[in-house]
């Protein structure tokens, strides 16, 4: 049985993913952390780390980037393995991550889910074959109304890949208005739609001479960040230390 403090655990994916790892016969939310410090379920939530009693095999974050660097300190004293899945880190939090997978195991994703991480895998075989071949390479993210960062960090992670799969160099570009010129090769656009309750499309086009391929996935749910943030659980308990991601989930 797999042993996980939660931290969030208040928060709505730190609901579901509890709801998630109750079902899961070998997952065990053994305490929960969360400023609001209320407990929902059949495990304690505490305020703060400094509060945890239990014994848990890894922690899950699913927070906010202001707990961030406090939940690597907690780890690296505790030598707990950590799945980061709190996105919007800064460059120090960055490096802060990677100081601390020198001494624990820390799994960190900009997405969760099991398919824009496979789409992650695909992306990495087509957009240098594409590109090539003369495709231009475009992204629209679509989220809804109540988030306030844009672009959004897979939108980022997707375009990451194709640049770096074509050998890097290309410049992100998120508005043309103010541009009078034609589109450049060595550039991916990034568009971004907010509106309603979208959780989360994302489109990546590949627009070549009379065809384009549209690589897409559609969260209907959270629940499929749930469910990658506990595989990566159960995949980061009792690995040495080293800095993970969902492609070692995925294999």
């Amino acid at each position: 049985m797999i042993r996980i403090l939660l931290h969030g655990a208040c928060g709505r994916m730190g609901h579901v993913i509890a709801g998630i790892a109750a079902a899961d016969k070998e997952t065990e939310i053994v305490a929960g952390v969360d400023a609001v410090g209320t407990s929902y379920a059949d495990f304690p939530v505490y305020a703060s780390l400094a509060e945890v009693q239990e014994k848990a095999d890894v922690l899950v974050d699913f927070s906010n980037a202001k707990a961030v660097d406090c939940v690597l300190d907690y780890c690296v004293e505790q030598k707990l393995p950590c799945v980061m899945c709190t996105t919007g880190l800064s460059e120090e939090q960055l490096a802060h991550v990677a100081e601390a997978s020198k001494h624990v195991a820390v799994l960190r994703s900009s997405n969760m889910s099991l398919g824009v991480n496979v789409l992650v895998k695909v992306l990495r075989e087509a957009a240098p074959v594409l590109s090539a071949a003369g495709f231009d390479m475009e992204i629209v993210e679509k989220h809804h109304n109540q988030k306030v960062d844009a672009p959004s960090g897979t939108a980022v992670l997707l375009a990451d890949t194709c640049s770096d799969a074509c050998g890097g160099g290309y410049e992100y570009v998120y508005d043309r208005t103010e541009r009078r010129e034609k589109r450049p090769v060595k550039e991916i656009g990034i568009a971004s739609v907010r509106g309603g309750s979208i959780v989360g499309d994302h489109d990546v086009l590949f627009a070549g001479q009379d065809e384009v391929l549209t690589f897409s996935h559609r969260a209907y749910s959270r629940a499929i960040f749930g469910n990658g943030a506990v595989a990566a659980a159960k995949y980061l308990a009792g690995r040495q230390q080293g800095l993970y991601d969902m492609q070692d989930v995925i294999g």
